[in-house]
């Protein structure tokens, strides 16, 4: 009898860094905390009820998906709960109950499990499900209509389709450091830039995630922002109102570093995350949404399996 080996070829990440799946997915959750919850205390209980609803559902059709397709059950591992926190982080308090549950099967079941699950996914699912809410149903994620009926007590137009509409004097209008400490709207978990900072050194700090990313990509916005703003200081807002403004900040530190849907290798990082800086900077500035990080990460997204191949010289020497 012949003795056959069975290989088996594992998706992407191969970077082992001694924890598991569930507890990286934990550490990412605490990491998002204070964002959410501040999300929660601005917006009040219809902050909390999207944010339960859309990880409740996204764990819920993964197990379903797990059901029929008779795999193992994955749930505990924490993934799909960490999709929905997401997910529910970028959406406003005002989302409709149904939106959300569209919008986590668009992520939970097209975005990953129809990939091969955990860990295949090409896309970032919650950025994915994202996008297409947004082309669908745009008025969904038009942060001035859907807000509206929110008084906070400090200018509740959102800041990016102001700079878009007006130029960069609205820009004036608001203050930086207010903007930084989560005095602006958004989704529920994307205003909050400080705990959005303090979450991502946490994940570095744990090795959970590569400063690269984060680093490059901020560094690309702020320094193709200045461009902008130097060649025409009426029209582009200045590189501290795009860093704090919008998804930039949620962008860079939890949704541009999703294992499965970015390089692996250091130099790819750095190009893969420089690269989502600079679109996001042009998106905003002269595409037709008022905030490009969703678009810029899922291009980069797609654009990673070739930046990948940029990898470093093997040991040892040709014979």
């Amino acid at each position: 009898m012949i003795d056959q080996k069975l290989f088996i070829g594992s998706h992407a990440p191969y970077w082992h860094n001694r924890s598991s799946l569930s507890e990286r997915s934990l550490h990412v959750m605490l990491a998002a905390l204070p964002a959410a919850v501040y999300g929660i205390f601005q917006y009040g209980a219809s902050a909390l009820a999207v944010l339960a609803l859309s990880v409740s559902c996204a764990m819920i059709w993964e197990l379903g998906m797990n059901l029929v397709s008779k795999r193992p059950i994955g749930i505990g591992n924490g993934n799909a709960a960490v999709i929905g926190l997401l997910l529910g982080m970028l959406l406003p308090a005002s989302t409709p109950w149904w939106a959300v549950l569209a919008g986590t099967f668009v992520a939970v079941i097209v975005g990953k499990e129809i990939f091969g699950g955990t860990g295949c996914n090409p896309l970032n699912p919650a950025l994915m499900s994202v996008a297409i809410l947004t082309l669908s149903w745009k008025y969904l994620l038009d942060f001035n209509a859907a807000l509206v009926d929110y008084d906070l007590g400090y200018n509740m137009v959102f800041p990016l389709s102001a700079v878009k509409i007006f130029g960069a004097e609205a820009a004036g209008g608001y203050d930086l450091w207010a903007m930084f400490l989560g005095c602006q709207s958004g989704g529920v978990g994307t205003a909050f830039g400080l705990g959005l900072v303090a979450g991502g050194l946490y994940l570095i700090l744990r090795d959970q995630i590569r400063w690269e990313i984060p680093v490059s990509f901020i560094a690309a916005v702020l320094v193709t922002a200045l461009l902008f703003h130097l060649a025409d200081p009426e029209k582009y807002a200045g590189p501290l109102f795009h860093l704090f403004a919008g998804y930039t900040l949620i962008g860079a530190f939890f949704l541009l570093t999703d294992d499965a849907s970015s390089p692996v290798n250091v130099v790819p990082m750095f190009i893969y995350g420089a690269g989502a800086g600079i679109l996001t900077v042009l998106i905003r500035n002269i595409g037709a949404f008022a905030d490009g990080t969703v678009f810029a990460v899922l291009l980069m997204n797609v654009a990673n399996p070739l930046l990948d191949k940029i990898r470093p010289k093997a040991l040892g020497r040709e014979i």
